[in-house]
């Protein structure tokens, strides 16, 4: 198997990275929902070597993700651990929650299904860390995101650009408390929540 590879990984995570320097200053663990790839997981567990980074996707996607591991064989790299947002998840409670562009993939009764997955395993002071395109207020950030969010719904109808609003809300739900929206290359977001 041909490792897997996404150019937008590539162009993405040095300015994620650069967030997430601060705000996981303090945190021992990061579950990633949606590794993908296992780019960005290679990338931020090189970087952030003060905390175990944990790994969770479909098993479809394992393989792909540990040639990336195995490629880089960093002790703070976990192996991916199976994650299906219809499920159970695989962790009893983390430091932080990270998750790049999969709210848009997934359907609206799974990023529900998200939230409650945080508000159940996301510990006491934990943080979660959100990327990708939104909306505000029903508007698009660019002519771009309308394009896209078009081509998502012609590829399913249940994946769109979410709403920051309604993530917001569900945040608050779970227990969160929203801390910043940091605007990102290529019309792309960063949220950051805390739990008190």
């Amino acid at each position: 198997m041909e490792k897997p590879f996404s150019q937008a990984c590539e162009n993405n995570k040095s300015p994620i990275l650069h967030v997430l320097k601060d705000f996981f200053a303090d945190v021992e663990n990061v579950l990633e929902i949606g590794s993908g790839t296992g780019q960005h997981s290679v990338h931020f567990a090189k970087h952030l070597t003060h905390l175990q980074w944990l790994c969770s996707d479909r098993e479809v996607n394992h393989l792909g993700i540990l040639q990336w591991h195995q490629e880089a064989s960093l002790a703070n790299l976990h192996a991916p651990l199976s994650l299906d947002l219809q499920y159970a998840w695989p962790v009893d409670s983390v430091n932080a929650i990270y998750t790049a562009n999969t709210l848009h993939i997934i359907s609206w009764p799974l990023v529900e299904r998200f939230f409650q997955g945080v508000e159940k395993h996301l510990a006491h002071q934990g943080k979660l860390c959100i990327y990708g395109p939104f909306k505000y207020q029903g508007n698009y950030t660019s002519a771009s995101n309308a394009e896209f969010d078009t081509f998502l719904k012609q590829q399913d109808a249940n994946s769109a650009i979410r709403d920051f609003e309604a993530i917001c809300q569900l945040a608050e739900q779970a227990g969160l408390t929203f801390v910043e929206d940091v605007q990102m290359p290529a019309n792309n977001q960063l949220l950051l929540f805390k739990r008190q």
